[in-house]
């Protein structure tokens, strides 16, 4: 079965990541996969919240935003609402439960990591290319101050589902808006899982389904996890 773009069930979308996109932010990456574009930059605070001083330990934490171009409408920048979307706040939790998932707090020391991903481009699969811009973001802040082994695995996410009958991998907004079902999928490059999250949009989905999906998704990122591995080698400025 072909797609609207041409691809066939089990393939990605054309995938790019650019390290050290931008001068200023210990690390950053912009994520380009179909036409989803995220920049995510990545910033070392010497210091933690209060709870955990003198544990020996650090922190990171991440923030997510569509900036208001990233969609066919524009989308009213949160600070002029007062308050951040309930769609907001869950998507950047995500990501840091993804990113702390794979994270060595002891071999970070008592530093908070900071970890921001803006959508400049919407077109399914945001929160899947902010957890993986974010962690080549983030490995490359590491390394400029000698702490890479605070990350224990790579980390990467995809989307899956069943459109029309047929299990699809990395789906736009096209697929995903009449998927019968949908799952976003976090592992770590050893193969482990972080998070998976199903819904059966329609009718409910059986067992043998999820298998195939999870299947799917691995294959996927294991692709996935050889672009991040070039981003995060690429020579420091």
């Amino acid at each position: 079965m072909s797609r609207g773009d041409g691809r066939r069930p089990d393939q990605l979308r054309p995938l790019t990541i650019e390290p050290d996109y931008l001068e200023n932010p210990h690390g950053s990456a912009l994520i380009t996969q179909g036409k989803t574009i995220v920049l995510c930059t990545a910033m070392i605070q010497e210091d933690i919240p209060r709870w955990l001083r003198n544990s020996g330990r650090g922190w990171m934490t991440a923030e997510y935003s569509l900036l208001p171009a990233s969609t066919g409408d524009r989308v009213e920048r949160e600070a002029a609402r007062g308050k951040q979307q309930g769609r907001t706040v869950e998507i950047q939790r995500l990501i840091g439960r993804a990113i702390r998932g794979v994270v060595d707090f002891q071999a970070l020391g008592e530093r908070t990591m900071w970890l921001d991903c803006d959508v400049l481009q919407a077109d399914g699969g945001t929160r899947c290319a902010a957890i993986c811009g974010a962690y080549v973001a983030g490995m490359r802040a590491l390394a400029r101050f000698g702490l890479s082994r605070a990350f224990r695995d790579s980390v990467a996410a995809v989307s899956v589902g069943v459109v029309g009958g047929t299990p699809m991998l990395d789906l736009n907004y096209e697929e995903d808006s009449s998927a019968d079902t949908d799952m976003n999928v976090v592992m770590t490059g050893d193969g482990r899982l972080i998070e998976v999250q199903a819904t059966a949009e329609r009718d409910p989905f059986a067992r043998e389904t999820l298998d195939e999906l999870l299947e799917l998704a691995a294959a996927g990122i294991a692709e996935i996890g050889s672009r991040q591995a070039e981003a995060v080698a690429r020579d420091l400025p």
